[in-house]
């Protein structure tokens, strides 16, 4: 397979240092040039993916950020297998934070291998022919007969030569044409597809310093920030004289914001000599508050004003398509309703937000200010936008340390914790590590949008799907919609029916909302695939079966879009899950099996939740059946732990987890009242991959959507009780 990229655009081997050699990434046309032009520049100095040494030992950078969905682990073993590595000899690190000359380097969206896959292999396989061709060179034989793999040349006759003697000479060889780079098949795989261990496991099980919140520098102060309970609030006076004269304490003093939530907002800041003493200097705080400008949000007003409006049509329409009305008309179709609830959630990251900042001013009229930053966060470019949006510094006078993240979800898309640290570190001229308590994360999250979708479907005598219907009721602000805030005219199964019609009505908040764990998804899959269910109930059809139907024949719903439904991949992963959770077995009393699918992030995922329910609604969820089709798997030990990590995260949030607001003030705090699944009540997880030869896409989000309606339907069956709200504690369920 050949790789189609402008070869201008391919940097060349830029040096030759201590015997190995850097190849480096795809970048920009400009930087290309120039490092063509700079080819004296040594190893150290460039940007690299890959590093030879001439002792063997295979250096791999990764450039993206790593936050437990493996992509520090994945993008590595895609460049080891084109290059023909042997795993044991590699060593991953994690690269300078460098955008023109490494990309993009984000992390979210589920969209860090698709967008990688082929620059990582391009590397793999550019320093794969340049091994060849050394040797070709040293054992005076044609290339044609050479190949690579355990870190070795090899010829068909045997003899070989390693990787660390070809080093140098590699080194030299003239970077092949991109359009000439041939890909391995994957019947040739020797590392892509097996199970390797996280590179940073060891030193996560050991405790060694790695994440942002572990960082330490020489002379840091430690530091907390306290904002208004409700979003928007100012400062008007505090207790700041008996806050300096605590234990600990090093300065205190109140900081002006700019009215941006995703920047910096009016706060108190406490500085001390560590953590827990401004810990305790927060909690002995009295500030007085300015909150007429402040947010009123109410969650109780939210619930009274969609319950007001079901059943009826919203304010503008999203899709109108072939005639639901006299659908809904015909006494001999059956004609359901229902009303689903969601509420915010929060995303409750392992790691509170920190951020540590070193803000340097210039010592004399020609010295420009510097700043230096260790934070974890999605995307280290948003480091240098806050730097440069509210310091004015260019990126030449900042350095930004990539962190691995303790969580995120979505979360750490966002500065503020960074734009805090920095004001602070600026105020106190000194190293400054700042880190949020739990009560500071929960309450001041960029939360999952909660919601409301008032639904409508027949089924005609033969149980067939014949309409559609779905008020939806989302959020906004300023007149726009908060993220994951959404329903599209392309969802199923609006896509795959004659007569469908959708309409929104949006309510305004204050609220800060953010991407959660499949935005959108992680919502209306609950509702789709559990009302779904019902029609297939109320037409006397099995749900396995009206899901097939419904996908009809295999086809791209938007053919070249590689996100968009393929039915064809769908009804796969439908049959699979299915035929490995035993679908139609004869179950026990108050026991039952559940089935959903959903499309999301590109990713076909079916699920099938086996559950049992008692009298008093103890609810144990014993299986959860996963079948998986995001094309070839890399790293099959990262898959199956993200498609665990997602049904365990979806149950947890199902069952008991909710944010509520009154008077713009969040209500819960910490885990005593956002609980959290218990190691005891987490069900097995059976996870099987379909490989299809699709490109790989990515793998931390789309598990999760199909959860929350398998399970609801197979409480259903278990129970006949239709739940159509979360979390299921509101619904009387306990685990």
């Amino acid at each position: 397979m050949n790789m189609k990229l402008d070869r201008r655009s391919f940097l060349r081997v830029t040096s030759i240092a201590g015997g190995g050699f850097i190849l480096s990434s795809v970048v920009p046309v400009a930087l290309a040039e120039e490092s063509v032009a700079e080819a004296s520049v040594t190893a150290a100095e460039l940007n690299a993916f890959i590093k030879v040494s001439s002792d063997g030992k295979i250096t791999i950078y990764s450039a993206n950020a790593e936050m437990g969905q493996g992509i520090k682990t994945t993008l590595p073993m895609i460049i080891a297998e084109e290059l023909g590595a042997r795993w044991e000899d590699v060593e991953v690190l994690q690269s300078p934070v460098n955008k023109e000359r490494f990309g993009l380097q984000m992390a979210g969206g589920s969209t860090t291998v698709p967008r990688t896959w082929d620059q990582m292999r391009q590397m793999g396989a550019s320093a794969r022919e340049m091994f060849i061709s050394a040797g070709s060179l040293v054992m005076e034989l044609p290339r044609e007969e050479l190949k690579t793999q355990n870190s070795t040349v090899t010829h068909e006759s045997g003899r070989s030569m390693t990787f660390g003697q070809l080093a140098s000479l590699a080194a030299k060889q003239e970077v092949p044409d991109v359009e000439t780079l041939e890909f391995k098949s994957r019947e040739d795989y020797t590392i892509i597809g097996t199970s390797i261990s996280g590179v940073d496991n060891l030193v996560i099980v050991t405790g060694a310093a790695l994440f942002g919140i572990d960082t330490r520098v020489p002379d840091m102060l430690y530091a907390a920030y306290h904002k208004c309970p409700a979003i928007g609030g100012t400062v008007v006076s505090a207790n700041i004289k008996e806050i300096k004269a605590l234990p600990g304490i090093v300065d205190a003093f109140v900081v002006e914001g700019n009215d941006d939530p995703t920047e910096l907002l009016d706060g108190i800041a406490i500085v001390g000599t560590n953590t827990f003493a401004v810990f305790d200097a927060k909690s002995k705080l009295k500030v007085k508050w300015d909150e007429s400008g402040a947010s009123k949000d109410s969650w109780t007003a939210l619930v009274e004003q969609a319950k007001a409006k079901q059943g009826r049509r919203g304010d503008d329409e999203i899709v109108d398509k072939g005639d639901v009305n006299t659908a809904f008309a015909n006494p001999d179709n059956t004609t359901i309703e229902a009303f689903y609830e969601y509420p915010f959630v929060a995303h409750l990251c392992m790691e509170p937000m920190n951020c540590t900042a070193h803000y340097k001013k210039g010592e004399g009229l020609f010295d420009d200010d510097t700043l230096e930053v260790w934070v974890p966060t999605q995307g280290p470019g948003l480091a240098l936008s806050i730097a440069d949006s509210m310091f004015g510094l260019d990126k030449d006078q900042v350095t930004v340390h990539q962190m691995r993240l303790g969580g995120s979800f979505g979360r750490r898309v966002y500065k503020e914790y960074i734009a805090e640290v920095i004001e602070i570190s600026k105020r106190m001229e000194a190293p400054v590590k700042l880190t949020w308590t739990r009560e500071d994360d929960i309450r001041h999250d960029f939360f999952r949008s909660g919601g409301f979708q008032s639904v409508k479907g027949a089924v005609d005598k033969q149980g067939k799907l014949v309409a559609f219907e779905n008020h939806f009721f989302g959020m906004q602000h300023d007149g726009k919609p908060v993220s994951g805030s959404r329903f599209g005219a392309n969802e199923f199964p609006i896509l795959n029916i004659e007569n469908a019609y959708a309409s929104k009505t949006m309510f305004e908040i204050d609220i800060p909302c953010g991407p959660w764990r499949a935005p959108g998804s992680n919502t209306t899959a609950f509702v789709v695939q559990g009302f779904l269910d019902e029609l297939a109930h109320a037409g006397g059809r099995d749900y396995l079966e009206f899901l097939l139907e419904l996908m009809g024949e295999p086809r791209w719903f938007d053919e070249g879009n590689v996100r968009s439904l393929n039915t064809g991949r769908a009804a796969g992963v439908i049959r699979r899950a299915a035929k490995e959770a035993g679908w139609g077995r004869q179950m026990p009393a108050g026991r039952g099996l559940g089935l959903a699918f959903y499309l999301s992030h590109a990713g076909h995922i079916a699920e099938v939740a086996e559950v049992s329910v008692d009298a008093n609604k103890k609810l144990t969820v014993h299986q959860v059946t996963v079948a998986v089709d995001v094309g070839p798997i890399i790293n099959r030990s990262g898959a199956i732990s993200q498609v665990q990590g997602s049904v365990i995260d979806g149950l947890s949030t199902m069952m008991a987890q909710k944010i509520t607001f009154e008077n713009g003030r969040v209500q819960q705090s910490n885990f005593h009242d956002y609980p959290v699944l218990r190691m005891p009540d987490a069900p097995r997880v059976d996870v099987h991959f379909i490989e299809s030869d699709y490109s790989p896409t990515g793998l931390g989000e789309p598990a999760l959507p199909p959860l929350a309606p398998a399970v609801a339907n197979a409480i259903f069956a278990a129970s006949g009780h239709r739940v159509r709200k979360m979390p299921l504690i509101e619904e009387g369920y306990t685990m």
